[in-house]
């Protein structure tokens, strides 16, 4: 067995109510003065001002960052650096979806490290220093409570990623409650978000792809291939959305550990150029790039197509069958097939192939290699 490493966030509580209990489980951690980093939207439901009760009734002076926005920009993680240097904070909890994560995560790294954010992108250039965090994810999706990474918008279309253990929460809060109120298509796009973690994550040709992310991308892609159809349609079906919260967190344990690839690298132009959510611009690339995979490297996802479609267990030819039962499983979640169904013309095709050259932290991770002629291939088989 080749060496490896594996790194998590240190503690990770799951249960329904533990919004409510953060008194108990956060308030000791994060100490007197905590910021909590959230986007505006989330007022609406009401869960900040329960997060802000609950802290509170352990004694804690609380202040809310409400300025996150999708994709969030340089601008948006150092002005909540500013806050948390503002009012002193001696903790930070993260609330929402991945960017309120995200930002909750490198801001508090900043605010206590005093780093320059210019300088901290890439792998292993954030220096040591963080605020304690605590991170309490409200969609089923992007694992970010469980990775070492942040992703910020730059510039007008790229996104790059801050990768450091420094990133990892200390603790984790999992209540399925707060995925409740989700609409159908967010439910969608940040459910094939998380497989697209797990199945990266699998067939990752980086050189820590290890049994322990492998282990743990199969039980993630068996909870949520039974779980997120139910989770659309039947949107209080409690069993569902605890089984896609739970493996929404193995997935991004299986890729903080062995890194995603290609999928994600051209998803990220549809996203930085276009404004598409995220889950959605990797569910719209998702079986072109893994079509364009399987002429050279099929094993892997022969693999685990049978753990997310049992149908497919024993059907020959069976990566190219689990290529076209994902789309048929995003086709039937409410998703829209083709970049053309989210207003991209075929005249930004080239571009995006351009923009996608420069996610080289993952494409060096792909089971094949992707030039810019094939980038332009997989945007014009998805348009």
């Amino acid at each position: 067995m080749m060496p490896f490493s594996f790194d998590t966030t240190r503690s990770i509580r799951f249960g329904s109510g533990l919004l409510d209990r953060l008194d108990a489980f956060a308030a000791p951690l994060l100490g007197a003065r905590i910021v909590i980093v959230t986007d505006p939207g989330m007022l609406a439901t009401d869960m900040p001002g329960r997060a802000e009760r609950a802290l509170r009734k352990a004694g804690a002076e609380v202040h809310l960052f409400l300025e996150v926005t999708a994709d969030p920009s340089e601008s948006v993680v150092l002005a909540a650096r500013d806050r948390m240097l503002e009012v002193s904070a001696t903790g930070v909890l993260g609330l929402g979806g991945g960017s309120s994560l995200d930002v909750a995560k490198l801001a508090a790294a900043l605010a206590q490290s005093g780093a320059d954010l210019r300088k901290s992108y890439g792998i292993g250039q954030l220096p040591a220093g963080r605020l304690p965090l605590v991170v309490v994810p409200t969609t089923a999706g992007t694992g970010s409570e469980v990775t070492p990474i942040a992703i910020v918008t730059t510039g007008e279309n790229e996104k790059s990623g801050v990768v450091s253990p420094v990133l990892l929460p200390d603790l984790a809060i999992l209540d399925p409650e707060t995925t409740r109120g989700l609409p159908a298509h967010v439910t969608a796009a940040t459910g094939v978000d998380a497989m697209v973690h797990a199945i990266e994550a699998y067939c990752s040709k980086s050189a820590n792809n290890n049994p322990v992310s492998r282990a743990l991308a199969c039980e993630a892609l068996r909870l949520m291939g039974g779980a997120l159809e139910r989770a659309v349609t039947t949107p209080d079906d409690m069993s569902a959305r605890s089984d896609m919260l739970l493996g929404s967190l193995l997935a991004g344990q299986a890729f903080a550990n062995s890194p995603v690839a290609a999928v994600h690298a051209l998803a990220y132009p549809i996203g930085g150029r276009f404004k598409v959510p995220h889950g959605l611009s990797n569910a719209l690339v998702l079986p072109h790039v893994l079509r364009f995979n399987i002429e050279t490297a099929p094993g892997g996802y022969e693999e685990i197509a049978p753990i997310l479609f049992p149908d497919l267990g024993g059907v020959g030819n069976c990566a190219a069958a689990f290529c076209d039962s994902l789309a048929a499983l995003a086709g039937r979640c409410g998703l829209p097939a083709r970049l053309r169904d989210v207003g991209i013309g075929r005249e930004a095709l080239a571009d995006m192939a351009s923009d996608a050259m420069n996610q080289t932290r993952l494409l060096v991770n792909n089971p094949r290699e992707v030039t810019q002629a094939d980038a332009l291939r997989i945007y014009e088989a998805a348009w």
